[in-house]
């Protein structure tokens, strides 16, 4: 529950540090007091966004609140994922927007995300704002309202997640269909490129070794020439190296027996002998090969022509990427030909998904029905209470298409009356009697989900005399559950029933106006509900009135 809000530097208030009760308690003050402005700053808490103008002054605006959650041990998993210190006793949440229009958040002094900020304090308090009566028309609240009451949390988490498969599913078949009507279309283009680079019998590494054998081709008389002179300077009859070096080494070893130093000389000239005369054979060899074919050549350069102009068709710079765009092609006209297997197995599993889903849909259908007998007797009984004798709650729960929160619309009908058809709420409810229905629901919902502090803020528009009694019990009773339940209100009837009393009110000084707010005594309690009985002239019959209403 909230324990302590501290405000200071917010909108009219230069400072605020406010003490909260448990159990039931009440807000009053005139109109424009500042008990909106009280609402803003807990909003900021919850994690909304800070409009800088209610700043006040040039300092910064705090808001802190103090949370006693010792009776809500399922917070730690919260504070856990966060990675939050968890001070359960005692959670601080604090706020600060800067001049220069910059804001901090932070949870026990750890800097936070308005995103963590935001889920954090929707565990922690429901504000209840007259505007949130239209919500009462809302098809998601009304289904969000059953689901709470049904428990359905694992029914739903199932439901979701084949949902979720079968969307999945259904989109890939939607993309495969495109992807196939595209290839469709291009298929007769796509085949004529496939045969074209198909015919080209394309190797990889071929155009190198093509252009290689041209240039040899066209250089074949020059080669020739030079491969004749080495050959003629190498293995010539009269000048030729390798018979002169196997001359030389001869005469030196004719001389080894008297010359000692000649056996190692003719040793290195018979080595190079041996090496020189390899290489003459070989250039012998290569001469005899070197022969030069005109239609050779032109068959050569016909065929690199050919590469070259593929490359330059297909925007490429080597025939081993005409290879991957023919194989590509190829993959994608067989695509084509398996398209209508692929595409009835992929329509076969999404049908199969659906089936799932509607199966899943339908456990989902079951437990909110039951929930939704439930939320109907109860707002039966709760309705008499509120004055309604007459009233009649019914939930139609009809079948919709599979959406992610099921297969389910559901529509709360009301009549206040027997004599009236039951219709949705939101069109035949007056505003007192929309804001007892939803007083009903939430006092159903608030038991339900176990939030520590709820706020009403001025749920009792448009009731009166008893049924605001009625009302302010029913919030005594929710206050009653463990629970912190605090109304902001003009009715006295609703102020007497607050175990705790609180007062709102604009003061004028020299430095402009400033509210304030503070808990009344029981002294004090006796003078504001009179006063909220008779206006500024308290009579004596007001007061008399207003000790009946809180019992002294």
């Amino acid at each position: 529950m909230l324990k302590k809000l501290y405000i200071r530097n917010f909108a009219l208030i230069d400072q605020l540090d406010m003490q909260f009760q448990p159990g039931f308690s009440v807000i009053t003050g005139e109109t424009g007091a500042g008990k909106s402005i009280i609402l803003g700053a807990i909003g900021l808490l919850l994690g909304q966004r800070a409009d800088m103008k209610v700043i006040k002054g040039t300092d910064k605006c705090v808001v802190e609140a103090h949370f006693d959650l010792s009776h809500y041990e399922d917070m730690d998993l919260f504070f856990e994922e966060n990675d939050l210190e968890a001070d359960l006793p005692d959670t601080i949440i604090r706020r600060e927007l800067m001049p220069n229009g910059k804001s901090r958040a932070f949870v026990n002094d750890v800097p936070v995300g308005l995103a963590v900020l935001k889920e954090l304090g929707d565990r922690l308090i429901d504000v209840h704002s007259q505007h949130q009566n239209l919500l009462l028309g809302k098809h998601d609240f009304q289904l969000s309202v059953v689901d709470v009451i049904a428990r359905s949390q694992k029914e739903q988490q199932d439901y979701v997640q084949t949902y979720e498969a079968w969307r999945q599913a259904r989109m890939a078949l939607d993309e495969l269909k495109e992807q196939l009507a595209q290839n469709r279309q291009a298929q007769d283009f796509m085949q004529f490129q496939f045969d074209e680079l198909s015919a080209a019998k394309l190797v990889d590494g071929e155009q190198e070794e093509l252009e290689a054998r041209s240039d040899t081709m066209e250089h074949a008389e020059d080669i020739k020439q030079s491969l004749y002179q080495a050959d003629n300077a190498l293995s010539g009859e009269v000048s030729g190296i390798v018979g002169q070096l196997r001359t030389a080494a001869q005469a030196l070893r004719s001389v080894e027996r008297v010359f000692g130093d000649a056996t190692e000389l003719a040793n290195r000239l018979d080595e190079s002998y041996v090496e020189l005369k390899d290489v003459a054979q070989e250039v012998s060899a290569k001469l005899e090969d070197i022969d030069f074919d005109p239609a050779e050549l032109d068959a050569v350069n016909a065929r690199l022509d050919r590469l070259y102009e593929l490359e330059k068709k297909y925007r490429v710079q080597s025939v081993g990427e005409l290879i991957v765009i023919r194989d590509d092609l190829g993959e994608k006209l067989s695509a084509i030909e398996g398209g209508d297997d692929l595409l009835n197995e992929r329509s076969q599993e999404v049908e199969r998904l659906l089936a799932q889903c509607k199966q899943k849909g339908a456990a989902l259908t079951e437990k909110r029905r039951k929930g939704a007998k439930e939320i109907e007797q109860q707002m039966g009984q709760r309705l008499v209470a509120l004055g309604m004798p007459h009233g009649r709650f019914q939930i139609d729960i009809a079948l919709a298409e599979p959406s992610a929160t099921g297969l389910d619309r559901v529509s709360f009908l009301f009549s206040a009356n027997t004599s009236s058809a039951l219709q949705p709420v939101s069109q035949v409810a007056s505003g007192g009697e929309i804001a007892r229905v939803m007083l009903a629901l939430k006092a159903m919902v608030s038991g339900a989900v176990k939030l520590p502090t709820i706020i009403f803020d001025e749920i009792d528009t448009g009731v009166s005399g008893k049924i605001a009694e009625q009302m302010a019990q029913i919030m005594a009773e929710m206050g009653a559950q463990n629970r912190q339940v605090i109304s902001i209100t003009h009715l006295p009837q609703i102020a007497a029933k607050g175990s705790t009393h609180y007062k709102v009110f604009k003061e004028e000084t020299q430095q402009g106006t400033t509210s304030h707010m503070v808990m009344l005594t029981p002294e004090e309690r006796v003078a504001e509900i009179a006063q909220m009985l008779s206006g500024s002239n308290v009579t004596e019959a007001a007061i008399e009135n207003a000790k009946t209403l809180l019992r002294i």
